[in-house]
């Protein structure tokens, strides 16, 4: 069992999301980005100076723990110009930033992660910023289309890259944890659930380097928790290609003394080939009697419907670009 270091509380901050949603009521603990862009400056709404919805994630992640605080950034988006348009116009602290997670290899999480990184050290970020990476991620990835035409994916950014912008690569598949212990990054995730099948469209190239063979699995992906004191553990999957269920018996699994308090991310329930199982992904969360699920990205509005339809909108609060949850 992984030693994670209890904390006081816990601010998310989306910094790029499939969804902009300004306008919708949201529980207490979470705010819209509109104040969060008051707060930083402005003054009057226009279309230049609010944020923008982009297919991909990225997550301002700080902990508070006995009057100090720590600072990780969790993915990158799929383009630099999304974070950095956004992080500007929230005021987010990138200089703050003490670690780096990329969750697994697609370029909807990695496009915009160079440029993060580059942005952190012109905020003033100085030492060592590690920069977590799966050994699996940097192969060649495509989709099947319907056609049988095999579409490829743009390449994650190497180690060399992230090095050459300020960041220190940790290339491993092994859990650990980061920043005082305050952060856990999770190992491989098993798949257990018969249903949970990853994607079924997902192509990598072979080991020749010239053809592609199926990679339903995705197998870099990893999640990142937090332990909030007296509440639980916060789950971010950013993806959730292993299926969010098996995501969270893995953290079950690595925690067995904590309740699961939080999962947030992108569940990946959109998909004429995945949405068969969101039936059976509704029924077994409710084994981990989750105070707060946040779904974002990914997971499409048939999911959210269903989630929100089965465990109301007191335990459901969907994500968007902008917004800030505190737990």
């Amino acid at each position: 069992q992984a030693a994670l270091r209890p904390v006081d509380r816990v601010e998310v901050r989306i910094l790029v999301d499939n969804v902009h949603d300004d306008l919708s009521s949201n529980p207490e603990n979470v705010q819209n980005g509109i104040p969060g862009l008051m707060a930083a400056g402005m003054r009057v709404l226009t279309g230049e100076g609010i944020c923008c919805a982009h297919w991909g994630f990225s997550l301002l992640i700080t902990v508070h723990a006995n009057g100090s605080q720590r600072t990780l950034l969790l993915d990158g988006g799929p383009e630099p110009g999304g974070l950095e348009r956004n992080a500007q116009r929230l005021g987010a602290n990138l200089g703050a930033v003490e670690a780096v997670v990329l969750s697994h290899g697609h370029l909807d999480h990695s496009g915009g992660l160079v440029r993060a990184v580059e942005l952190i050290r012109e905020a003033g970020a100085t030492g060592a910023l590690p920069c977590y990476l799966h050994p699996g991620m940097f192969v060649g990835r495509g989709m099947k289309l319907p056609n049988g035409q095999v579409l490829p994916i743009a390449d994650v950014p190497s180690p060399d890259d992230f090095k050459q912008a300020g960041a220190d690569p940790v290339v491993t598949a092994e859990p650990c944890t980061l920043l005082d212990d305050c952060f856990f990054v999770s190992g491989e995730i098993p798949r257990l659930t018969p249903y949970e099948r990853g994607m079924p469209n997902h192509m990598r190239r072979d080991s020749a380097g010239t053809g592609w063979e199926p990679d339903p699995l995705i197998m870099d992906e990893r999640f990142v928790a937090v332990h909030v004191q007296d509440k639980g553990l916060i789950v971010f999957s950013c993806c959730s290609h292993a299926g969010i269920v098996n995501v969270l018996t893995e953290a079950r699994r690595c925690f067995p003394d904590l309740p699961l308090h939080v999962a947030m991310g992108g569940l990946h329930l959109a998909g004429a080939a995945i949405e068969p199982i969101i039936p059976d992904t509704v029924r077994d969360l409710a084994a981990f009697d989750l105070r707060w699920i946040v779904p974002c990205h990914c997971t499409g509005w048939r999911a959210v419907t269903a989630l929100v339809n089965a465990f109301g909108e007191q335990r459901v609060a969907p994500g968007g670009v902008g917004k800030r949850f505190v737990f």
